[in-house]
């Protein structure tokens, strides 16, 4: 872990913060909230109250993965640029301002939101780093300019390495999650090539294990006020 000295801000510093709920995820989900430090907002992700045998396996997994595909896909727009662990068991990551796609109406998503989705998937799997959890509408923001940006990477990958058929596979998977919205939003805008990639990677979708949250649901969670509503 990076010394107390070189981090935004400490524990004791978000104590005295303006904190806003978003989700308690229960047991096997961190605590997730919204902090204002010295100016600048962080989603707060908290395993720090959770039993001691989730802290040390699965919170430690999928924090250190979030902040290292934070860390591959720095300076890219539409995307957390900047991340740190807190503690052992708390990350914080750079808040994108925003609604989530679940809260936004239908009409205003446009065709050219969507594009500059799959731009941003793209521009990811470039980057030798598959998200993963791209199908839902709760990691998907549209920014108050209206642009769209992904969040949420503790179900990401690394890709570099990987057999080319799996890489192409998980990739495959990243992006019919947007055409998922395409075919939800703007089916008559989709166009034969989207329409057919979408039909291809729905049946592809049948072998993948990782439905939902890398594998389970998220069910009974607390929820916080949005944010930026």
């Amino acid at each position: 872990m990076s010394s107390k000295k070189n981090l935004p801000f400490t524990r004791e510093d978000l104590k005295k913060a303006d904190v806003k709920l978003l989700r308690d995820g229960r047991w096997g989900n961190a605590c997730v909230s919204v902090a204002e430090v010295n100016g600048e907002r962080w989603t707060i992700k908290d395993f720090s109250n959770r039993h001691w045998l989730v802290k040390n396996s699965f919170a430690k997994l999928v924090l250190w993965r979030e902040l290292k595909a934070i860390k591959k896909l720095a300076g890219l727009e539409g995307v957390p640029n900047k991340a740190f662990m807190l503690d052992d068991y708390t990350l914080a990551v750079q808040y994108i301002p925003g609604r989530v796609l679940a809260r936004v109406p239908e009409e205003e998503v446009t065709a050219e939101y969507l594009e500059q989705c799959e731009a941003i998937i793209n521009a990811i799997h470039q980057r030798d780093l598959v998200h993963l959890d791209t199908r839902g509408t709760s990691n998907w923001v549209m920014t108050p300019d209206g642009k769209p940006a992904l969040i949420d990477f503790q179900a990401s990958v690394h890709t570099n390495g990987l057999p080319k058929k799996l890489r192409s596979f998980m990739e495959d998977m990243d992006m019919g999650g947007v055409y998922k919205k395409w075919k939800k939003y703007l089916p008559k805008e989709m166009g034969e090539f989207r329409e057919k990639e979408n039909e291809r990677i729905s049946k592809l979708r049948k072998l993948w294990v990782l439905k939902g949250y890398m594998g389970v649901k998220k069910r009974h969670a607390k929820h916080g006020k949005p944010i930026d509503d």
